[in-house]
């Protein structure tokens, strides 16, 4: 490279040195330039998604996946707001993705351009402001590559999130200094690790415990934490929970895995945490869906330890004994490395009599059951044996998030993602395209309603001109199911505006998207669906007609929070749910 080169150039120089292999995106004219220099440097990958939020969507699994950041691209205007929601699930799920948006050039500013969406009228900058730890303009080339450096240092220190860069057209054809830098140089590796007084602090307190609690969350995954947390466990001979969205940080076919607790959740985890003495939480923040509506049984009588990078977190829904602020591996190690010598706590001899004592599954009758339309959790049981351990499950938002979380049993780290920070439907749709990619060899498999296909079904055309053989697995109860159980659970009943009059066959959408389409109803048409699906070579939708009156047994137990989310009761809030 000369001295001088054109900024787009740079730019994308400067990400390949990051490693980033692969652009999701959509295009527009603005953007004319970086698709230049997309094919003429031939180093990245472009995937062309169907809808911008669906690209967004892909760069958030990629990174998610990964644990590496991500890059999307989206023109001006309607491009950036379409990619809003995407945008919005990765500040929710502390993705570290950088979106790249378009912009007229600067002479155009203020004439009213096609698309213009700068301070003159929608100014996509600080539409993303909110749900970005970054959203800046490039208004000088000269300024773009320090830009661009401060956005991926942004992006990955601390709580990672996403980053926003709006770049003029006519700036990014611009020559400019030669400016790219290894890495290395401008964000270093920086591992935070909590203050050595609190780690023995809490050491202590856990080597005394009589229940000692460990609370996974999903800050573990993103961390890479996996090994550390299995480390402590181990060592304390203490159990684990999850919470929805940390589900697979800890093998869930371990003798310490109590499952999940929150929405989705398990009755062992529930037992447990009723007459636990210590727990510690470790990278969650203990919202909804992650404390059971703020449960009260998370309040341990002697401590509540909270470990997070983000000390905003920290005693934010539960007062804490002790928060230690740092990154989740290191300080897990660190607590591990503190702990003293001698005999393991009993805390395993009591899992294993609740083990023995309470059943892991509800509604175990349902797991087996033959009738058709299918039952969701016979549905999980035969996906579950159908998926190899080290396959990716994708889990949509709504009932699916439900059946999912307390029937299907994550035996790997790294091998379940869901989007439940913004709960987004139809990000998982989209969203395994990434994940797919990012992961090149291991099966992927998105379950998903027939509601949240049909709000971005449309990407399962980028997995077919891609040849990616991912499987979708709808379960088809015509229409959005679980706010209409919501609904009976708050009211008694419903309003009757959530069911489809025509069912959406999305097996014969997949068809016309050039994927394999298949239609079932019963066990056994599912079974050799899933045997084809996983051992073939094209993406499969795989529609399954459901029973649309069985209900999760975690949300019949929440009748009360249901009520509070539908506005039907006051909300008490963590101080007095129950």
């Amino acid at each position: 490279m000369s001295s001088d080169a054109p900024l787009i150039h740079q730019l994308l120089e400067q990400l390949e040195l990051e490693g980033i292999t692969h652009v999701f995106g959509v295009p527009g004219g603005p953007l004319s330039a970086l698709f230049e220099a997309l094919k003429a440097r031939g180093r990245m990958r472009f995937v062309l998604a169907r809808h911008e939020a669906g690209a967004a969507f892909m760069a958030n699994a990629y990174a998610r996946v990964r644990g590496e950041p991500a890059v999307c691209c989206v023109t001006s205007g309607p491009g950036a707001t379409n990619a809003l929601t995407g945008v919005a699930s990765a500040h929710a799920d502390s993705l570290p993705v950088l979106y790249l948006t378009g912009q007229v050039a600067t002479g155009m500013f203020g004439l009213g351009a096609i698309q213009e969406s700068t301070w003159h009228g929608v100014d996509v900058v600080e539409i993303l402001r909110p749900v970005t730890k970054l959203s800046t303009m490039v208004v000088t080339a000269q300024m773009g590559m320090r830009l661009l450096r401060h956005a991926l240092r942004t992006a990955t220190t601390g709580r990672p999130g996403p980053v926003h860069l709006n770049i003029p057209a006519d700036l990014a054809r611009v020559k400019v200094p030669y400016e790219v830098r290894e890495p290395g140089s401008y964000r270093p590796p920086c591992v935070s690790v909590a203050r050595a007084e609190d780690v023995e602090h809490a050491a202590r307190l856990l080597a005394g415990a009589r229940r000692p609690t460990l609370f996974a969350g999903h800050g573990v995954a993103l961390a890479r934490a996996e090994p550390a947390l299995r480390r402590l466990a181990e060592r304390l001979q203490a159990p684990v929970v999850t919470s929805p969205k940390g589900k697979s940080v800890f093998p869930e076919d371990h003798p310490l895995s109590l499952g999940v607790f929150g929405m989705g959740g398990h009755t062992r985890a529930d037992r447990w945490l009723e007459d636990d003495d210590v727990i510690l939480v470790i990278g969650s923040s203990l919202g909804e869906f992650a404390s059971s509506a703020w449960s009260q049984r998370l309040r341990a009588p002697v401590a509540f330890v909270q470990v997070d990078v983000d000390p905003l977190q920290i005693g934010k829904n539960y007062p804490v004994t002790l928060g230690l602020v740092g990154d989740a591996r290191a300080t897990v190690e660190a607590i591990t490395a503190a702990l003293p010598g001698g005999p393991s706590r009993p805390a395993s001899e009591a899992v294993a009599k609740l083990k023995r004592e309470v059943p892991r599954w509800e509604q175990p009758e349902q797991r087996s059951a033959e009738a058709s339309p299918l039952s969701p959790p016979r549905v999980i049981t035969e996906l579950r044996a159908a998926l190899p351990d080290d396959g990716l499950l994708f889990v949509d938002t709504g009932n699916s998030s439900l059946w999912a979380g307390h029937h299907f049993e994550a035996r790997r780290p790294g091998t379940y993602f869901i989007d439940m920070g913004l709960a987004a439907m139809g990000s998982a749709v989209a969203g395994a395209i990434g994940g797919a990619l990012a992961a090149p060899g291991q099966r992927v498999v998105v379950l998903t309603g027939d509601a949240a296909f049909a709000m971005h079904g449309f990407e399962v055309h980028t997995a077919v001109e891609l040849g990616l053989p991912v499987t979708w697995v709808v379960l088809d109860n015509a229409g959005h199911g679980m706010i209409q159980q919501g609904e009976q659970l708050a009211f008694g009943g419903d309003a009757g505006f959530y069911g489809f009059r025509h069912r959406i066959d999305a097996a014969m959408v997949a068809r016309g998207f050039g994927a394999v389409g298949v239609e079932v109803e019963d066990v056994k048409s599912l079974r050799s669906a899933l045997r084809e699906a996983l051992a073939g070579s094209r993406p499969t939708v795989i529609n399954v007609r459901v029973d649309p009156t069985v209900m999760a047994p975690t949300l019949a137990r929440r009748a009360s929070a249901v009520a509070e989310f539908f506005g039907t009761a006051r909300a008490l809030g963590p101080a007095g749910a129950a």
